[in-house]
């Protein structure tokens, strides 16, 4: 079973790039973000033709999170249950909830597309925002693999955090002045190792960026952040056989300035039988 995740930076724009790769390379469920659409305006009858079922949350032209699959999926949940909003210049706990999260199970397998808060500017309350979606996020971890300690569960998606030194070749971010590599955004990162994921992807792709910035020719240098990432639980990360980064999705016409992050798993579907091996 393959399971990616991967920032389109607006599906309508590039549905025919994604699902000529999903089709490629053999996928089988596949995490958005940033579709950048509501439910009614996403290209599901394309993805239907392509043998995929879709479930979309998006609100407007910003944000937005789908998952397509060729297996079933059940157990849809938009949001997680104690997801903050966030409302500029407004204050409370009651502010509206973004698009920003979408659950599905397939396979027995449970999976999360996030896209997680920007922060945009340290000081700035977006970033406030985010630390506290990622805080409730964790929390609402633990509290899932409280109840099921062998779920098979993974959070996938754009975290708009690079954890690590390495994660960074983009010389735009400077530590101190700069989101995605501030102390408190990776120590709210790092929580969810302490919650009991681990990132299956870094042990088998120790290198290489999942966003490269359309400007200052970001790509072609290799100028680039890793902040693409899946986590997964102690079940999900024993399914895990191989991973890989496409960087390759990010050349061509028109490409999202991220790329698929994809792993594959031990579990067997029907449509197994008989594909080729791509790793």
């Amino acid at each position: 079973m393959r399971v990616a995740t991967w920032n389109v930076n607006s599906i309508r724009t590039r549905y025919a790039r994604v699902i000529d790769w999903l089709l490629r390379e053999d996928v089988d469920v596949l995490a958005m973000q940033e579709i950048k659409c509501r439910p009614e305006q996403f290209p599901t009858a394309a993805f239907e033709e392509a043998g995929y079922e879709v479930a979309v949350h998006g609100l407007n032209q910003w944000n937005g999170v789908a998952i397509a699959s060729r297996l079933p999926l059940e157990d849809v949940e938009i949001g997680f249950p104690d997801q903050p909003g966030f409302l500029k210049g407004a204050e409370g706990p009651d502010q509206p909830r973004e698009a920003r999260a979408l659950g599905a199970t397939v396979a027995g397998i449970r999976l999360w597309s996030l896209y997680v808060p920007n922060g945009r500017a340290l000081g700035d309350p977006h970033l406030a925002y985010k630390l506290d979606w990622l805080a409730t996020l964790a929390r609402d971890t633990r509290q899932w693999l409280a109840d099921e300690p062998t779920l098979p569960l993974a959070l996938m998606g754009d975290w708009n955090v690079a954890p690590l030194d390495s994660d960074v070749g983009d010389p735009s971010f400077v530590p101190g002045l700069s989101t995605h590599i501030s102390p408190e955004e990776r120590a709210a990162f790092f929580e969810f190792e302490r919650a009991g994921l681990t990132d299956v992807v870094r042990p088998l792709v120790p290198e290489g960026f999942t966003f490269w910035d359309y400007k200052q020719l970001r790509f072609p240098r290799n100028e680039g952040l890793r902040i693409d990432f899946i986590l997964g639980s102690p079940a999900f990360a024993e399914l895990v056989t191989d991973a890989a980064i496409h960087r390759d999705e990010r050349k061509g016409d028109a490409p999202s300035d991220h790329v698929p992050v994809l792993v594959e798993l031990a579990v067997e579907t029907e449509e197994d039988y008989d594909r080729p091996m791509v790793f």
